[in-house]
């Protein structure tokens, strides 16, 4: 496929992988990872919730207290830990955290105030993407446009498309949790509409407080150092991991009649290595494959999962290692979809 890069890294481009049988199913894989895998351990949840508290506590402690040279890296530990107890959520979302799911929801929306995150909002719309992985027309989660769709929308909407598929890519789940996750009434009726109204109160409601109470004890710049940057920096995080997840010149998405679950969900996550103090504190939020097989495994079984699926499975899993140059080179790349020849950039799609 053509791209927009003369001479593309061999990080942008995994080469020599198989087509996968389009008749294996996905409880085929499953079987054949361990069934330990798949065992909650309360001490390993805990510790991993509690020791992002204490992260984020300590990034707190010293931003209030450092000199202004050393905010740069307290911002990036803080906002890191922000990501690290939204991984916590994301466990909680899965059911996954805990056997309850009262412990479960409660965990959720814990992990997730310093982060202003509806819990709720976030599980359902997060489960669709797990279940439409790939698809072109159900994904929510970085899917791409078709030429088509492009054109069609207007000069507005065209320029903070290219924005987020482009170099601001960082702020896609910025538009992404205010655009998804405080509709409520665009829910059906029921008990998952009233979860998603709670929860979206709920962070209404603490933004509403909580906002006012920090300027008022810290002034503008404690609300702007405490919270805001480190909440940036989670977006960031978050924007880019998910990114990476999914989004490379040769990963297919596709419509109804062609999508494939096994080769989405095996096939379609990218398992992407990071500096390990990231992959420590962020719980191996990386290690996605296993997870896109199933969300029942917990995050301290996900190497151990992929470990398995290396063994059986090793030929059609898509390996990266994070690198800012290519981040730079799918936002080059990746912009609008051709159901036939896969992602166009924007001056090919005129």
């Amino acid at each position: 496929m053509k791209t927009a890069i003369a001479n593309p890294s061999a990080e942008l481009i995994s080469a020599g992988r198989p087509q996968l049988d389009r008749n294996l199913r996905l409880k085929d894989v499953l079987k054949t990872l361990p069934k330990d895998v798949f065992d909650k351990n309360q001490f390993k949840a805990w510790f991993g919730f509690i020791s992002n508290v204490v992260l984020v506590s300590l990034g707190w402690w010293g931003i209030a207290i450092a000199p202004w040279y050393l905010l740069p890296l307290l911002w990036l530990f803080t906002g890191t830990g922000f990501f690290g107890l939204f991984v916590i959520a994301h466990d909680c979302g899965h059911r996954s955290f805990a056997n309850k799911k009262w412990v479960n929801n409660l965990v959720g929306h814990i992990a997730l105030t310093p982060c202003i995150y509806p819990f709720h909002p976030w599980r359902i719309e997060h489960n669709i993407h797990h279940k439409h992985t790939n698809h072109i027309d159900r994904d929510n989660t970085w899917n791409p446009f078709y030429v088509e769709q492009y054109q069609a929308l207007n000069s507005f909407e065209k320029i903070v498309y290219r924005s987020l598929h482009g170099k601001f890519w960082w702020l896609g789940s910025i538009v992404h949790w205010a655009q998804l996750h405080f509709q409520w009434w665009t829910i059906k009726p029921g008990k998952e509409r009233e979860q998603f109204k709670f929860s979206a109160l709920l962070v209404i409601a603490q933004m509403a407080i909580g906002f006012p109470l920090l300027i008022a004890t810290t002034g503008w710049w404690g609300w702007f150092s405490l919270w805001c940057v480190p909440w940036f920096v989670f977006h960031f995080w978050l924007s880019t991991v998910t990114l990476l997840h999914h989004t490379l010149p040769d990963l297919k998405f596709e419509p109804d009649g062609k999508w494939h679950e096994v080769t989405a969900q095996l096939v379609g996550s990218t398992d992407c290595k990071y500096p390990w103090w990231f992959e420590w504190i962020c719980h191996d939020i990386n290690v996605h494959v296993p997870h896109h097989l199933t969300t029942a495994i917990p995050w301290y079984n996900l190497r151990k999962a992929h470990a398995s699926l290396e063994e059986n499975w090793g030929e059609y899993i898509t390996r990266k290692r994070f690198s800012f140059r290519l981040l730079w080179e799918i936002t080059d790349v990746c912009h609008l979809y051709d159901e036939d020849k896969g992602y166009r950039t924007f001056s090919e799609s005129q």
